[in-house]
Order: C-alpha cells, then structure tokens, then sequence
C-alpha cells in the first residue's frame, strides 16, 4: 500500500497491517456511535410527582362537584403537577474494548487510503503562527476541508489553524473516529504515519 504525497513527490510506502483492511461499516457505525454517546452529558432531570412541591390534601370531594375525581393538584395531568416518567440524571456510555476501537480506526484508515483522501506530507512549515500563511498553503495543495494529523505538538501550526473553519489539528494520540469521518481529506505527516503503524501493528 502506497499514499499519495500532497506535494506530488515520491509515494509513501506503509503497511499493510494498518493500512490495507477492508471497510467494516458496522464496526466503524458502532464506534462512532459509542465514542458520540460517551460525550453525551447525561444531566436531565425532571421532577416525579413524589418530588413536586405540595399536593397533600385531596382538592375536592370524591363526589357531588360535577368534575372528575381528583386525589391531588400535583397529579401529572395538572399544571405544575409532576412528570409522569420523571428524566434522571444516566450516563449513556457504551463499553468498546480496545481490538474493537483499533480496528475501526483501522478500517477508517485503510478506506481513506484506498479513496485517495489520505494524503502524506514531510511537514508544514510555517514561518510564524498565521492563519493566512496555512490557507495560503492548503489553497495551493487544493485541501479545503482537511485534517492535518502531526507526530508531536506544533504550536504555530494550532495557531495557525483553529481559526479556519474546515481545518482541525491533532496530534497522533489524540486521533479518533469522529475526526476521521469530519473532513474531507486527511493529512499526516510522514512521522505520524509511522507512529500510527507502530501503534496499530
């Protein structure tokens, strides 16, 4: 398996292991769903009738008022009353084992490569920390919505990037599914590259 050079030069040779998988579109579904579910705050909370505030005394007669019996004004069909199957506060995290997550990063990878949307880069050099100079760059390499995955912590390159739109900026591990899906093209570096191998071995 090879990948394409954003600057047009030689190809980058990388391994088949994690690299040259087939696309399982239900583990990939599944993960997505997981890592967004574990985001989720989970902190809604409504009041029972049990928990509302008064409703102790019956508000009138059984009988003889000409209206339907009523046992208390905190009943769920009245206003202020309390809510018939109450929201608590839950977590909505779902369980992945790490062969699980690895594999669908695997196969995201693998099916961005075999879509030529995985691009390789020997670096990005930036001169100082300038949103024009990245999107002067990045309209020259034809990337409008990328992202650009690097080795290590590029503090000009953050800088440069978090006020264009389409563009994001991650270190390899920070790498996760919701990104790789977000963008229309990825970017690595060529050190990133060899770390996600290693890692993905």
């Amino acid at each position: 398996m090879k990948l394409k050079s954003v600057t047009g030069g030689a190809e980058l040779q990388v391994s088949e292991a994690a690299f040259g998988h087939k696309f399982n579109e239900a583990l990939v579904h599944q993960v997505l769903k997981a890592y967004r579910n574990t985001a989720r705050a989970g902190t809604k909370a409504q009041k029972s009738r049990a928990e509302v505030r008064g409703g102790g005394k019956k508000p009138y007669a059984q009988k003889g008022t000409g209206q339907a019996r009523a046992g208390s004004i905190r009943s769920p069909i009245w206003v202020g009353g309390g809510k018939t199957f109450a929201a608590k506060p839950r977590s909505f995290e779902q369980k992945v084992n790490r062969k699980m997550y690895r594999g669908a990063i695997r196969s995201m990878l693998s099916e961005l490569a075999r879509t030529e949307r995985l691009l390789v880069t020997d670096g990005i050099s930036l001169s100082e920390a300038k949103t024009k100079l990245l999107a002067h760059q990045l309209k020259e390499w034809s990337l409008p919505s990328v992202l650009i995955v690097v080795e290590a912590q590029d503090q000009k390159l953050a800088l440069a990037a978090r006020n264009l739109p389409h563009v994001e900026v991650l270190e390899v591990t920070a790498l996760n599914p919701i990104a790789l899906a977000a963008y229309d093209k990825v970017l690595m570096t060529v050190g990133a590259v060899k770390l996600i191998e290693e890692r993905l071995q």
